[in-house]
C-alpha cells in the first residue's frame, strides 16, 4: 500500500456509537479496536470471545467433514494389513508442509509410508508419473494432500492398477451435473474423481467454518482424526500447519486462525530442527516471528525448490531430527532462493517491457496477458502477482514451450479468476486454482483469443468503482487517542493475515513537521494535531521528500505501533497512505 496519494478510494467504516460502546464495554477494548472487530464480522459476545481467544480447544471436530470417516477407516485398514502407503503431495509450500504432516502422522501410527513430490515440469497435482511410481514400489493406497480433486484420469489409472486413492484437497473441484466416485451427499454439483474417499470442504463450501482451509490445514484435520481425534496427540504438527496456512494466504479466521496462532508459537520456539534451520538461514530472530515474516522470509525459501529445482528434499528438511542435515538443506534452499530472485527479476523486467509496449502501462484495459518462450515456469506466478498489484488488473503470465502456453494467473479482489477461467474453459487445455490465483494451459496459437475473451469476461464482472483500488480505513481517530493501551489492544487481534489484515486507522488535518530521509529510502516526519505531535514513518518511500513540505496539512492512514529504539519505547505511526487534507474523513 503506497505511502502517497495514489488514486485509491478512501472509505471509512462507521458503526452506531452506542453499539460500539457496548462492544467496548464487554471486551475492555478501545472504541477504534471495537470498530475493527465489528468490521471483521464480530458482532456477538460469543463471536468476539472466539476471535480473541483462538485456542486449540476451539478447533472444529474433523469427523464432521464429509469423507473423513471413510478416509480414516481406509488408512487404518492399510496400517493393520501392512499395506504400503504413498503420500502424494505438491511442490509449493502448502503442498510440502501437508506432505510432511501426513508422513509424520503415518510414521507415528506405524505405517509403511513413502512420499512423492512431482517436479514442476510434470505439471500441477496428481499425475500418471505418481501412479507409476506407486505401482513400481508396491503401493496399494495413495493419499493425496493439496491436490487430486481434478485428477480424474490419474485416479482412474491408479484404480485400474488395484491402487486405492484417498483425495485430500482444498482446490476447486470441476463443476458438473452428475456425481461420480464418492457420491457424497451435497456433492452432486461437481464431477469428482473415482476415489475411495474425498476430503475437500469446498464440496460444501459455506457449510463448514473450515471451508477455506489450506492443503496443510486439511492434512492436519485428517492427522487429528487419525490420532484418536486428539488435539494433544496432533499438537506437534501445528507448526507445519501454520506454515502451510500462512503460505497459501487463506482467510485467517476460524480453524485457520487457531492453527496459525498456536502453530506460530511452535515456529517461534524452534522446536523442529528444519524450521529452526530455515529461520537461521533467513536471518529471522528467534522470537520475532509474525505471519508477514513467514510469508516474506520463510515461505519464499521453501517455495524456491519447487520453483526452480525439486521440492522432495524440502519434505526431508521438515521431517529430519538432525540439526546437521537441517542446516545443510536450509543453506541449499537459501542459495536456491537467491537464484529464484535473480530469475524472477529478469522475467519481470521482460514482462513489463511487453506491458509498456502494449499500451497497458498508460491505460490498462481488461486483463493483462503476457507470454514468451523460455520464461522459467517457476517464477511466472510471482511476476503475475507483481504486475497485478501494480496495475490493479487480473494478470496472466505464460511460458511457451513446444507450442503450449503454460501460465499463472493472479487476480484482484473484485474478480473471481477461477470463475472467469471456467467461462473461458473452451479455450483451455486445463486450469485449476482459487478465486485469486490459478494455473492454466492452452495452445500458444490461442493466446490472442484468450486475451480478448478473458478481458470481456472481466469487464462484465467488474465495473465502475471496483476498477479503482480501495483503501479501507477501520476507524477514524485523533492523534490524542493514540497511546500504549490502544497499541496493546491492536495486538490482541493478531495473528494478522488474509481477511484479518492489520487494521488501518485514519486521521484528518495533520500538520507535517521535520520531514526528512532516514536510512537510504525511508521518509520520516512528525504529524501534529490539536497540540500533540507523533513520530511517523513511511517505509521505502524516501523519494516523496520532494512532494512533502513542512507545514503541509494532510490526511493520513496508518497503523500505530510501539517503536523500540536504543532502550526507549514510544508510539509511532506506520504510515500507509497520505493525501492533501480534505473534509469528511
Amino acid at each position: 500500500m503506497p505511502c502517497a496519494p495514489s488514486g485509491r478510494r478512501w472509505t471509512v467504516s462507521r458503526t452506531n456509537h452506542e453499539y460500539l460502546k457496548y462492544i467496548s464495554g464487554i471486551t475492555g477494548l478501545s472504541l477504534p479496536v471495537a470498530q475493527t472487530l465489528v468490521n471483521r464480522g464480530m458482532r456477538t459476545p460469543e463471536q468476539i470471545s472466539g476471535f480473541l481467544n483462538p485456542s486449540v480447544e476451539r478447533l472444529s471436530d474433523p469427523r464432521e467433514i464429509d469423507g473423513m470417516s471413510a478416509a480414516v477407516s481406509r488408512i487404518n485398514a492399510a496400517i493393520r494389513n501392512g499395506e504400503r502407503i504413498l503420500v502424494h503431495g505438491d511442490y509449493d509450500a502448502d503442498g510440502v508442509t501437508a506432505t510432511a504432516i501426513m508422513v509424520e502422522t503415518l510414521r507415528k501410527l506405524g505405517a509403511d509410508v513413502a512420499y512423492y513430490i512431482p517436479n514442476r515440469a510434470l505439471g500441477y497435482g496428481m499425475g500418471h508419473e505418481g501412479v507409476r511410481r506407486a505401482a513400481d514400489s508396491g503401493v496399494s493406497l495413495i493419499v493425496t494432500v493439496d491436490c487430486g480433486i481434478t485428477s480424474h484420469d490419474a485416479v482412474s489409472a491408479a484404480r485400474s492398477r488395484g491402487i486405492d486413492v484417498i483425495v485430500t484437497d482444498h482446490h476447486e473441484p470441476i463443476k458438473g451435473s452428475v456425481c461420480s466416485g464418492s457420491g457424497q451427499e451435497g456433492a452432486c454439483s461437481y464431477t469428482l474423481p473415482d476415489a475411495a474417499a474425498i476430503v475437500n470442504p469446498r464440496l460444501r463450501e459455506g457449510f463448514y467454518s473450515w471451508s477455506a482451509l489450506s492443503g496443510a490445514g486439511i492434512a492436519f484435520k485428517l492427522a487429528q482424526a487419525l490420532l484418536g481425534n486428539s488435539v494433544e496427540n496432533a499438537y506437534g504438527l501445528l507448526d507445519l500447519a501454520a506454515l502451510g496456512t500462512a503460505a497459501d494466504v487463506v482467510p485467517l479466521v476460524g480453524d485457520n486462525r487457531i492453527m496459525v496462532k498456536e502453530g506460530g508459537a511452535l515456529v517461534n520456539s524452534g522446536a523442529r530442527p528444519g524450521i529452526r534451520a530455515i529461520k537461521e538461514a533467513a536471518g529471522v530472530k528467534a522470537n520475532a516471528l509474525r505471519v508477514s515474516t513467514i510469508q516474506f522470509m520463510i515461505v519464499p525459501r521453501i517455495n524456491a525448490a519447487g520453483r526452480i529445482a525439486d521440492a522432495t528434499d524440502v519434505v526431508k528438511l521438515l521431517l529430519t531430527d538432525s540439526d546437521d542435515e537441517a542446516g545443510q538443506l536450509a543453506e541449499w534452499l537459501n542459495g536456491l532462493n537467491v537464484r529464484r530472485q535473480a530469475i524472477g527479476e529478469l522475467v519481470f523486467d521482460q514482462a513489463m517491457e511487453m506491458v509498456r509496449a502494449s499500451g497497458a502501462d498508460a491505460e490498462p484495459d481488461g486483463a493483462i496477458v503476457v507470454a514468451a518462450e523460455g520464461w522459467h515456469p517457476g517464477v511466472i506466478g510471482i511476476v503475475a502477482a507483481r504486475i497485478a498489484d501494480r496495475y490493479y488488473r487480473p494478470t496472466f503470465v505464460f511460458s511457451i514451450s513446444d507450442g503450449v502456453a503454460k501460465g499463472s494467473a493472479r487476480s484482484i479482489p473484485p474478480f473471481d479468476v477461477h470463475a472467469g477461467l471456467r467461462r473461458a474453459g473452451h479455450l483451455l487445455s486445463g486450469y485449476g486454482g482459487h478465486k485469486q490465483a490459478a494455473g492454466l494451459s492452452l495452445p500458444a496459437s490461442g493466446l490472442d483469443l484468450f486475451r480478448q475473451t478473458i478481458s470481456a469476461i472481466f469487464h462484465e464482472a467488474v465495473t465502475g468503482d471496483d476498477l479503482t483500488p480501495e483503501l479501507r480505513i477501520d476507524a477514524s481517530m485523533k492523534i490524542t487517542e493514540i497511546n500504549s493501551a490502544l497499541i496493546a489492544d491492536i495486538a490482541k487481534l493478531e495473528p494478522f493475515g488474509h481477511e484479518n489484515e492489520e487494521p488501518v486507522f485514519g486521521a484528518r488535518g495533520l500538520e507535517v513537521g521535520r520531514a526528512r530521509i532516514v536510512g537510504t529510502r525511508h521518509l520520516k516526519m512528525f504529524l501534529k494535531q490539536e497540540g500533540r505531535e507523533i513520530d511517523s514513518i513511511c517505509f521505502d518511500l524516501g523519494g516523496l521528500i520532494g512532494h512533502i513540505r513542512n507545514g503541509d496539512i494532510v490526511d493520513a492512514a496508518f497503523l500505530p505501533v510501539m517503536n523500540e529504539w536504543e532502550g526507549g519505547r514510544a508510539a509511532q505511526l506506520n504510515i500507509k497512505a497520505l493525501r492533501p487534507s480534505i473534509k469528511g474523513l
